[in-house]
């Protein structure tokens, strides 16, 4: 799925959506980018149908066909920030900036209790399961290229519910979304609607023009 502006600045986004998602949650951001200028593309993957490998070099196929020799940029929500961080490595180019929206750093807490229920390993598949392995996670490399990190801070806060007192989105808490020593942005959203925040586009924008 693409979006092109005639007056588009040659800078191409990626947005990879997360789990049990659809390119469709992506919309209102994509269309907030193109006008801006910026040329859209909607990554679309299914976690209960397809296995880990084969998916990530679909993405890397998708983006070598979309972007040819143009500037661009990667934008995941939740598990599409996994799917990138797998998927950088094998990229003839980098991207010129990474954004991350509530990007899961460590095997889930919420993804650890689920996958031991089956409706959950049907729902969500390999990549579910991954989700769950702090070995799995920790293999993943943090990207070489500047980053946007983002993580919502309105999920529900009280001594017994699963986060405690943490901030959290009410999927991931702000601790596993931590990705090294990358600055994190506090957003007050939760987890499945962080990418409709209006200042995650302006700041992309004002990035994506500071580097031109």
């Amino acid at each position: 799925m693409d979006g092109r502006r005639p007056d588009s600045a040659n800078v191409h986004a990626i947005l990879v959506h997360g789990m049990g998602r659809t390119p469709v949650s992506m919309l209102l951001l994509a269309k907030r980018l193109r006008a801006a200028g910026i040329t859209t593309h909607l990554f679309a993957y299914s976690a209960a149908f397809e296995r880990w490998l084969p998916c990530v070099e679909r993405l890397r196929t998708f983006i070598t066909s979309r972007v040819g020799e143009q500037r661009f940029i990667i934008i995941g929500h939740s598990l599409g920030c996994v799917l990138t961080r797998a998927v950088l490595p094998h990229l003839a180019r980098a991207p010129e900036l990474g954004v991350f929206l509530a990007p899961p750093t460590m095997a889930s807490s919420y993804a650890i209790k689920l996958a031991q229920w089956r409706l959950f390993r049907l729902l969500t598949g390999e990549m579910g399961q991954l989700l769950a392995r702090q070995d799995f996670m920790d293999s993943l490399p943090i990207p070489d290229i500047p980053l946007r990190v983002y993580a919502g801070v309105k999920g529900p806060r009280s001594r017994w519910m699963p986060f405690g007192d943490e901030p959290n989105d009410g999927i991931l808490s702000v601790k596993e979304v931590q990705l090294g020593n990358v600055p994190v942005q506090l957003l007050p959203t939760i987890h499945t609607i962080i990418m409709n925040s209006r200042q995650v586009a302006s700041d992309i924008v004002a990035t994506v023009k500071s580097r031109a």
